[in-house]
């Protein structure tokens, strides 16, 4: 099985060839793809960020872009592992002390402003203990002691959440009981960080892969790589 989570469109020049790949092996392979709710799964921020700019440009309407929202409403908020690991996409929520609170949560609807579900798309973890105010202006920052609770209130072994741009393409915090995982190399194609995956065995071994971005096509006799000027959503 594989478990993209969010995050599919924004910030790059094919948010519709990756999006339409994702649904497609999720309409293929509907027991073995699982696709959950990133932050830029919404209306809001791809309308800044690229993905509808994209739509219209590519089909000259924004039609695509209105099914693909109105699709993004019915994404999963989280994912669990095996009963094991938690995979929201950003974090977690003072609102949500179990998992069971999250699955009783109304998720189709456009990502709120603030609440448990604002909170699963923009939280991260910090070094500071308990809950703080986020510099990103939605969701919170959550310290170990928070991370310590509620992985033991629910019986996991660990977090694993996307989010956050890391060099190395992952990170574990909070004593191994959070891993960052970001899959998108060369980020904004000026960042220079790596990326990774994590693969999961049926005993729940696990290994993280990490992967260099596919080198710039060369064009011309000159070979030499044209770069389009870079969107202000890039910066």
């Amino acid at each position: 099985r594989i478990h993209p989570a969010g995050d599919y469109v924004d910030r790059g020049y094919y948010s519709l060839d990756c999006v339409l790949l994702l649904v497609a092996l999720k309409v293929r392979y509907p027991d073995r793809v699982s696709l959950t709710r990133g932050n830029h799964e919404c209306r809001q921020i791809t309308q800044v960020y690229g993905f509808y700019d994209e739509c219209l440009r590519v089909h000259g309407t924004t039609n695509v872009w209105k099914h693909f929202t109105d699709l993004f409403d019915f994404l999963p908020l989280a994912a669990i592992v095996d009963d094991a690991i938690f995979c929201p996409h950003g974090g977690l929520s003072p609102s949500l002390d179990r998992i069971e609170h999250v699955q009783k949560l109304d998720r189709y609807v456009e990502i709120p402003h603030e609440g448990p579900i604002c909170d699963l798309m923009w939280s991260d973890p910090d070094e500071r203990y308990g809950w703080g105010i986020s510099p990103r202006g939605a969701g919170y920052t959550f310290g170990q002691d928070i991370t310590e609770t509620f992985n033991h209130e629910n019986s996991l072994q660990f977090i694993v959440r996307a989010h956050q741009l890391i060099m190395e393409g992952y990170q574990w915090q909070h004593a191994n009981g959070v891993l960052t995982l970001f899959s998108a190399p060369n980020y904004c194609y000026r960042c220079g960080n790596q990326a990774a995956i994590m693969l999961l065995d049926e005993s729940l071994n696990k290994s993280i892969i990490q992967f260099d971005p596919a080198p710039r096509h060369q064009h011309g006799p000159e070979g030499k790589t044209k770069i389009k000027a870079l969107p202000d959503y890039f910066l």
